[in-house]
């Protein structure tokens, strides 16, 4: 009866041990190659703000490269436990952020300073609050303008897209591929770099900053700035790990939470956005712009009828407030900056 007690005693100290590390210790969860600077200057960054200013009471267990979770499980395996804190993108998770992804479409957003500026204002004021019940939401972000990228393939028309193999980020801007005359083909971003290789696509859509990022530059010799989609982030935390913390962990959160880390990550995307264009140039890579794209005679009616195909798709879900969150990200994009402040 004694052995028995004191194997229950040490099972319940080891269980104690367990749940005070992990009340000091948080599991950070994304796909960003480790050696990106979006990894390096955003998320480790976050993270060691957060350890500095709780004294090392707090620390951050950084793991990159989808080594806790696949993308695509990320923001379930926050809301689960898998992980204390997932950073995402929400097309990842098809048709889970229907009002989020209304900042993806073409003409919204010109930069991932104000495409984060919008997205993040848009949670702030409430339209979008509710696709986050389930988590306690840090901070959101978005990348720059998505455009095409292909490898033995000039891109300079619509047509120039029929029956290409264009990987695609989301379901929203698969729609709009769609419209485009080409083939979607879904899978994660860390993936891409071998289907191109491979010759099981034909192409991409990515921002600048990512075809540095993932090393595409080196593979995609055709590029064409047309501007039809950007990719929307979201860094979330689990509820019950941010509750277990002392208020003023909490509150160390909390200060790099918000509008704060969002300016934050858009100073770094609008730098490798230039970086990425710099290095393709570099490589001897041949890019073709579309000034205009929703006023182009041979872009405007697939990238126009692609915005009203998705929000009519909204409406038939029952999402009656889709038009009206439409109109204020458009609103946003006025008010705010295209460049970092």
């Amino acid at each position: 009866m004694n052995h028995a007690i004191s194997r229950s005693l040490l099972a319940a100290c080891a269980a104690g041990i367990a749940f005070s590390a992990q009340a000091d210790t948080l599991r950070m969860s994304h796909f960003w190659p480790a050696n990106s600077d979006v990894n390096k200057e955003i998320f480790e960054a976050w993270a060691k703000h957060v350890e500095e200013a709780t004294g090392g009471e707090l620390t951050i267990e950084n793991y990159p490269s989808q080594t806790l979770s696949r993308s695509e499980q990320a923001y379930q395996g926050t809301v689960n436990g898998i992980s204390d804190i997932a950073i995402t993108m929400q097309g990842y998770t098809a048709g889970r952020f229907p009002l989020s992804e209304i900042v993806q479409l073409p003409g919204v957003s010109g930069s991932a300073p104000q495409g984060g500026c919008i997205l993040q204002t848009l949670y702030d004021e409430g339209h979008i609050a509710d696709e986050y019940d389930d988590v306690k939401v840090l901070y959101l972000f978005t990348t720059g303008p998505a455009y095409l990228h292909t490898r033995g393939h000039a891109i300079e028309t619509p047509d120039d897209l029929r029956g290409l193999r264009i990987r695609r980020p989301s379901d929203v801007a698969g729609e709009i591929l769609e419209r485009l005359g080409a083939n979607p083909v879904g899978m994660p971003a860390p993936d891409i770099y071998t289907s191109l290789q491979r010759g099981v696509m034909d192409g991409l859509s990515f921002p600048w900053q990512a075809m540095k990022t993932f090393g595409i530059n080196e593979l995609a010799d055709h590029h064409l700035e047309v501007p039809y989609y950007t990719g929307v982030a979201v860094a979330v935390m689990n509820h019950a790990s941010y509750e277990r913390l002392s208020p003023e962990q909490q509150a160390a959160i909390d200060e790099v939470s918000g509008m704060a880390w969002t300016r934050r990550a858009g100073e770094v995307y609008a730098r490798l956005d230039r970086e990425g264009r710099e290095e393709a140039e570099a490589q001897g890579g041949t890019i073709n712009t579309v000034e205009d794209p929703l006023n182009d005679p041979e872009w405007s009616g697939p990238l126009n009828e692609g915005t009203e195909a998705y929000l009519v798709r909204l409406e038939q879900r029952g999402i009656d407030n889709a038009r009206e969150v439409y109109q204020r990200a458009l609103e946003l994009r006025d008010e705010c900056p295209v460049e970092p402040d």
